[in-house]
């Protein structure tokens, strides 16, 4: 079945997908395609990054790129501000970081204040949804914000430093929660047995052991974070993180019982509640497919997705893999990085997928369809290339094992936590085994700051 490219994926998705395809095409006629042209592709990849190139293109807005907008909008409106912009934002690149603030400090920020203002619950349902669909643009525009310490320039810092305290409790997110747990803790675990959102310990297609994972995160994530960062020798991390979270729950509460109960329901709770479920939802599919072998491997705990949900409208999140092996990278570079890498994604049995996101890999995975994303959505690479569509599927499958604990004795060494169990019998099993778990288990992974 030949492989199809969305046209709306963005400039550098659509290098790197007809980059991938034209390898196959050529696998399939040895005697006729040639394999893709990497060093064309790197090359033109690396320009439209470069400020110093003709062929430089800075990213402003995630729905239109620069040739699908109405020539005389874009010479008197767009120009201008893309120029004002890029002396704002720390990188010529990142116009579209500015774009979004701007965006989030206006319609997300008034519709709020006029529902504390003048509530209406059809109003309320339209703000919820509306932040929603803003959701994950403004979560991977605070994942750069934290691993780089900003995206504004450094006279604007008073601002790039602001400016999330202000719209974290309104998008879903606790002030600094997301800092503390992603940069600080799930990046120094790399989904291994320590990570208090690995997947390695549940059967990743069962959906009991997915709304286990789920309940638990909910439930148990104020308590546990601070209790491993205790753990680990961290006290001062300990006491920030739990400090945060419970002003950020203390401000929830004064807003719904002192201020306007309805307006809080849909300016902070509803937002706060699927943020939640959907940060799990996203990271279950992030690593929801896990190498038997090397569990411990970046390229073979993580996967790659060329979508268009998580790379035109959530900045380069499907590169996950380019992200664990280096947490900084910049998201303009994850497709260049990745066609310059093709070799090491191949030798390291990468999987690489296509037209599918993390919300329905997590669906497909959950409905064990493992033959339509081997044959719809995962494109082979290195010796997958051999592989039947079966027999892909069947690899899939095996990556989805629960792993015992003599599995991760075995993979990981120390950092197996002992007594332990894995496949947890019942709920009530699975939240005494996951708190338990994050009270007595041992650190012996050294933190990478």
């Amino acid at each position: 079945m030949a492989r199809t490219v969305d046209p709306y994926l963005t400039g550098p998705d659509l290098v790197v997908s007809r980059n991938l395809l034209q390898d196959l095409e050529a696998l399939a006629t040895p005697a006729g395609q040639d394999p893709a042209d990497d060093e064309k592709d790197i090359k033109h990849l690396l320009a439209i990054n470069d400020p110093k190139s003709s062929e430089f293109v800075p990213t402003v807005f995630t729905t239109w790129d620069d040739k699908d907008l109405n020539p005389t909008i874009n010479k008197y409106l767009v120009k201008p501000y893309t120029k004002i912009a890029m002396g704002i934002v720390r990188h010529p690149t990142d116009v579209v970081f500015l774009t979004h603030i701007l965006l989030y400090m206006t319609v997300n920020l008034s519709s709020a204040a006029y529902l504390y203002y003048n509530f209406h619950w059809y109003h309320g349902v339209v703000h919820t949804v509306y932040t929603v669909w803003c959701a994950g643009a403004f979560t991977l525009l605070m994942h750069n914000h934290i691993h780089n310490g900003g995206v504004l320039k450094k006279e604007y810092a008073w601002f790039d430093l602001s400016f999330p305290y202000l719209l974290e409790p309104l998008m879903g997110h606790t002030w600094d929660s997301y800092y503390y747990h992603h940069v600080k803790h799930h990046h120094v675990e790399g989904n291994g047995p320590d990570d208090l959102s690995s997947t390695i310990r549940y059967q990743r297609d069962s959906p009991f052991d997915f709304a286990c994972y789920v309940g638990r995160f909910l439930l148990f994530i104020w308590a546990e974070l601070p209790l491993y960062f205790l753990r680990k020798g961290k006290s001062r991390l300990a006491l920030q993180s739990c400090v945060s979270e419970m002003a950020n729950y203390a401000f929830f509460y004064f807003m719904a019982t002192k201020v306007h109960f309805g307006a809080s329901m849909f300016v902070l709770l509803l937002p706060f509640g699927i943020m939640r479920l959907g940060l799990m939802i996203g990271n279950w599919g992030q690593h929801a497919l896990v190498d038997e072998v090397d569990p411990d491997s970046d390229f073979r705990s993580s996967i790659t997705l060329i979508d268009v949900p998580s790379n035109r409208f959530c900045f380069n999140d499907g590169y996950h893999t380019a992200h664990h092996l280096n947490p900084r990278r910049h998201w303009r570079d994850a497709p260049v990085h990745f066609l310059q890498s093709k070799e090491a994604y191949s030798n390291g049995r990468a999987l690489v997928f296509h037209n599918i996101d993390y919300m329905m890999l997590t669906i497909r995975v959950l409905k064990k369809q493992y033959l339509y994303l081997a044959e719809n959505c995962l494109i082979p690479i290195g010796d997958q290339t051999n592989m039947s569509k079966q027999e892909l599927a069947n690899m899939l499958r095996t990556k989805t094992k629960a792993f015992t604990e003599e599995d991760i004795r075995q993979k990981f060494g120390i950092k197996a936590r002992s007594g332990r169990k894995s496949g947890w019998a019942s709920w009530t099993e699975k939240i005494v085994g996951g708190l338990s778990g994050s009270l007595s288990a041992p650190m012996v992974k050294e933190a990478t700051e």
